[in-house]
């Protein structure tokens, strides 16, 4: 039997690190409001994958670099997607977020939004710290294409007759691109030449899109307690992912076809209609054939790699390529 991968083993390597990147977010995402601090506190605390911030510090290391800048510039992109959770919570109306209550379930609309622009500007803050302006402008661009990921998510929700191109400029907003642009804010750090640059974005590029299709095929296949979050939430939200965009474009059953389209349009369906349409989805191909699609870019990652000289950091990146599809064991 396969074992699933552990993100912390490939993360050894940066863990000192890693808890230098924790200390200046918690120190960045301090407020003097002891009810509000506390959950602010909680949600830091969390920890989630620190994706991001290992990411970069990999990179550091196969670029052989000393990494106090990168460690800013990850405490920065860190502060940077706590952010952005507060506010795709609330935009959600998410109750739950990795089992705990989100800070939209606690308090009011205005002042999680106030905290969520609060972050924002505690990771620009953080980011201008590297004394780079290349990395000011890069974590601009960041911030614009996650704003305009969200924005049409919104402007898409129940829209069926969306394409797979629509899909996938959506994702990289919403996700690809923090991975991109902290990569590539790794990478300038690192004074490597131009084409080593690209070839870092490329790879954090494809890594960000495969980890966002795995997400929406689990989000499907799961259950909400292994989630840590409802079970079939995209669907419920009319949030088109690319199982549903596969499973109405393919010739399957007809009744089955058209349960999953109003299932998506929302409205006027039952919690029982719902459920069934998530029980379409699952007994089809089209979780197999998604997270098929998340491989072929994990391979081109991987090949975006060949560029950075050999060594155990390049070998980890690798290795992290790997664990966005074998996670969904």
């Amino acid at each position: 039997m396969s074992v699933k991968p552990d993100l912390r083993d490939l993360f050894g390597a940066v863990r000192d690190d890693l808890a230098g990147v924790d200390a200046q977010v918690r120190a960045a995402a301090e407020v003097d409001y002891p009810l509000l601090a506390a959950v602010v506190n909680d949600i830091v605390g969390a920890g989630g994958k620190r994706m991001r911030p290992s990411l970069m510090l990999l990179l550091a290391r196969a670029f052989d670099h000393d990494p106090e800048r990168v460690i800013t510039a990850a405490a920065a992109s860190e502060l940077l997607h706590i952010a952005g959770l507060v506010h795709d919570d609330l935009i959600d109306q998410a109750d739950t977020r990795r089992g705990a209550p989100t800070l939209n379930s606690m308090f009011n609309d205005g002042t999680v939004i106030l905290l969520g622009d609060y972050l924002f500007a505690q990771a620009a803050r953080t980011a201008a710290r590297t004394g780079s302006t290349r990395v000011m402008d890069i974590f601009g661009r960041i911030l614009a294409e996650i704003t305009d990921g969200q924005l049409r998510e919104i402007f898409k929700a129940h829209d069926v007759e969306q394409t797979i191109d629509d899909y996938e400029r959506r994702i990289y907003g919403k996700t690809a691109s923090l991975f991109a642009g902290s990569a590539e804010i790794a990478a300038v750090l690192c004074e490597v030449p131009e084409e080593q640059i690209q070839a870092a974005r490329q790879y954090a590029t494809d890594l960000g899109i495969a980890f966002q299709i795995v997400d929406d095929v689990l989000d499907i296949r799961e259950t909400s307690e292994t989630l840590g979050k409802p079970a079939g939430s995209d669907l419920r939200q009319g949030t088109v992912t690319l199982p549903m965009l596969y499973f109405i474009g393919n010739g399957h059953d007809p009744d089955s076809v058209a349960l999953v389209r109003r299932a998506i349009v929302g409205g006027d369906i039952s919690e029982a209609e719902y459920d069934a349409a998530i029980g379409e989805l699952r007994e089809s191909d089209v979780l197999r054939k998604s997270l098929d699609e998340a491989i072929r870019y994990v391979e081109r990652a991987k090949a975006a790699l060949d560029i950075l000289p050999p060594s155990e950091a390049r070998d980890t990146l690798r290795a992290l390529a790997d664990f966005a599809v074998e996670r969904h064991r």
